[in-house]
């Protein structure tokens, strides 16, 4: 039940970040495994003291915003509705989309700040509510340089005196509403909220912020909202992955014998349904393991005629692929090849490059080791090759 005086949000998510470069809006990137717009939403659709929130997004996103409400459950959404051309008009489409509800005061807030907590938001509407209206600000921790248009310094303010505003901007919704009104009227240059509520002479107070509430971006923003949120939720092991693999192909005559994308002769050759790269395979499996998309013979099998000979790095290709549509990338792989010969040492250079080829990986992220069993077990014997692998992903 909405309650008298109570309070609403407008998250203004209408931009499209050109700086931040994606493929889609920014507020629509990626976040830990939600559009980061919807941290957001669930913060104030979790927040006791909000009532109604007004959602703000491009014209081409309503139909995607609409699904992402109702998946999520958040009930408090009262209206999703198309922005302006520029912050200020989408602002004060979601101000008017609250008349019927009129909130006694309006958090307005980026959609790019997804990690607002519960507090931060509680302590904007206490200072709103007694003096009208609030900024979300932290205080200054730079000396902070006043430049001219050539860069020569012209002033030092004190920092003391400076905070970083951050929002949510907090208003009581009347006031607010009515500077819209009045910016229009007479053709105001609006910046932001709190400054066009200046202008028309109604003073602004700080409401204590939290570093973490910070815009995103850049996609270093982006890296370290998502390691606040696991950070926040616990869930960092669920970030990053680690898989292993093991492969192990006799040595008979009359094949080829190749390692890493790399061809020996040493008289004997591997056995298998590919090209038999033991080292490939090891590589794969571990990479499909740590993904939990089962191994190499699942995606692979050698009843599979097509695969007859095929190349193991066009299959390591494939495998990051397969990592990619579920969400994955390969971080580093760390391999060893277990056989009497044939000596790798100096080929290893060859195949950490054609690893990282395969992988679209750096080479640094790449290790190739090779050991011998002192003649013992098959290996040692020469009766076959074994490889280990060891991989790390990461959300992509």
């Amino acid at each position: 039940m909405r309650r008298l005086g109570g309070a609403a949000a407008v998250i203004a998510a209408a931009g499209r970040g050109t700086r931040f470069g994606a493929p889609v809006p920014k507020a629509f990137v990626p976040l830990s495994g939600r559009p980061m717009v919807e941290w957001s939403l669930a913060a104030y659709n979790g927040c006791a003291a909000i009532d109604d929130i007004v959602l703000v997004i491009p014209a081409d996103c309503v139909e995607l915003s609409c699904g992402i409400v109702q998946d999520g459950g958040y009930e408090k959404v009262r209206e999703i509705i198309p922005g302006g051309a520029e912050r200020p008009d989408s602002v004060r489409a979601g101000l008017e989309a609250l008349r019927q509800a009129s909130p006694e005061v309006v958090c307005v807030h980026d959609g790019a700040r997804p990690l607002v907590d519960e507090a931060t938001i509680l302590r904007s509407i206490d200072a709103a509510r007694r003096y009208g209206a609030a900024v979300t600000a932290v205080p200054a921790v730079d000396t902070i340089k006043q430049c001219d248009a050539d860069g020569r310094i012209e002033a030092t303010p004190p920092r003391c005196d400076l905070h970083h505003a951050q929002t949510p901007q907090t208003f009581r919704y009347d006031l607010l509403l009515d500077a819209y009104r009045r910016a229009e009227a007479e053709g105001l240059d609006v910046t932001d909220d709190a400054s066009l509520v200046e202008r028309i002479g109604h003073p602004v107070y700080v409401s204590k912020g939290h570093p973490d509430n910070f815009k995103v971006t850049t996609a270093e923003d982006l890296a370290r909202a998502e390691w606040l949120l696991g950070r926040r939720t616990g869930h960092h092991a669920t970030q990053i992955r680690v898989g292993t693999g093991y492969d192990v192909h006799a040595l008979v005559e009359g094949e080829s014998l190749i390692l890493g994308g790399v061809s020996f002769d040493i008289g004997v050759g591997l056995r298998g349904h590919s090209d038999a790269d033991v080292l490939f395979h090891a590589i794969c499996d571990a990479l499909l393991g740590a993904a939990a998309l089962g191994d190499i013979g699942r995606h692979f099998p050698d009843s599979d005629p097509s695969l007859k000979g095929a190349d193991s790095a066009e299959l390591a290709a494939r495998v990051v692929e397969t990592l990619a549509e579920a969400g994955w990338r390969p971080v580093n792989v760390d391999a060893t090849v277990i056989c009497e010969r044939p000596r790798l040492a100096p080929e290893i250079a060859r195949i950490r490059h054609n690893i990282a080829l395969a992988l679209g990986m750096d080479e640094a992220a790449v290790s190739v080791k090779a050991t011998t069993t002192e003649k013992l077990g098959f290996e040692g014997r020469g009766e076959g090759i074994a490889a280990q692998a060891v991989t790390l992903i990461a959300p992509k």
